[in-house]
């Protein structure tokens, strides 16, 4: 184990001896790391904290610290992330509360740029992104392959679809469609298919082209979101892409962005 001579570790922190932990890291009680996870300097982990394997968090980042939330209380909270992720300089990610479940949760292969903020009881999915200074309310839902665009504040509770693509500096206050590209050039609204991010990822020219189809019946057409909806359904499968989407607006609290 290398943790360099002026960090401080609390003595009931579980470290591997693969990790490295740089100068000037806190690393409070309650803190469990994985194999080779490197804290590289001015790190403030608190607990109780679990991360997996491979963490890369760069300096004056702070992770499982007390929620922003004036109700919470003290209660016994915590934060779980996954392998494999990059958590960049200023991030800060808090614990959960009770009222939202008690656990804030990060999945692996994540990328978290530079000044994002993940709240309490957020739940981030695999290879999702925020890029600089993304901030997520609580309760927050980043679905897999999700990527938040720079200054992009979200209202609390909620979902970002997967595959789905903000546009830097969007103000997000209901649902984000899935496979969806969002942006506020005038007003925030879904203005197509992330058909490139689809492509990068495998999708194959049919899984693309029943979504395009997907989406002109919801974005381009004169229906509104429930007969859209219904027309989609009326014309039978069309694949799990296209179901997985349904499933998201009709499961939708907070409405959807068209």
């Amino acid at each position: 184990m290398s943790i360099h001579p002026t960090a401080i570790v609390d003595p009931s922190a579980k470290i591997p001896t693969s990790c490295n932990i740089g100068p000037y890291c806190i690393v409070h009680a309650g803190v469990e790391l994985g194999e080779h996870c490197e804290l590289v300097a001015n790190v403030v982990l608190g607990g109780p904290s679990r991360l997996g394997s491979h963490n890369k968090i760069y300096p004056f980042a702070a992770l499982g610290m007390d929620p922003q939330d004036i109700t919470y209380a003290g209660e016994p909270t915590r934060l779980e992330v996954g392998d494999h992720n990059v958590i960049r300089e200023y991030v800060t990610i808090t614990r959960g509360t009770a009222k939202g479940g008690g656990v804030t949760r990060v999945g692996s292969y994540t990328l978290i740029m530079a000044y994002a903020h993940v709240g309490h009881d957020c739940v981030i999915g695999d290879h999702s992104m925020l890029i600089n200074a993304a901030t997520l309310a609580g309760h927050v839902a980043v679905e897999e392959w999700a990527v938040v665009g720079a200054l992009c504040p979200v209202h609390q509770y909620v979902r970002i679809g997967a595959h789905s693509y903000i546009g830097g500096g969007t103000t997000i206050t209901q649902d984000v469609l899935p496979y969806s590209m969002t942006s506020a050039e005038r007003e925030t609204h879904a203005y197509m298919l992330n058909k490139v991010g689809l492509q990068r990822r495998g999708f194959s020219t049919e899984r693309i082209a029943a979504l395009h189809h997907a989406f002109k019946v919801l974005l381009a057409s004169k229906l509104n979101t429930s007969q859209a909806v219904e027309k989609l359904r009326s014309q039978g499968a069309q694949g799990e892409d296209v179901e997985a989407l349904l499933k998201f607006i009709e499961s939708s609290q907070r409405g959807i962005i068209k």
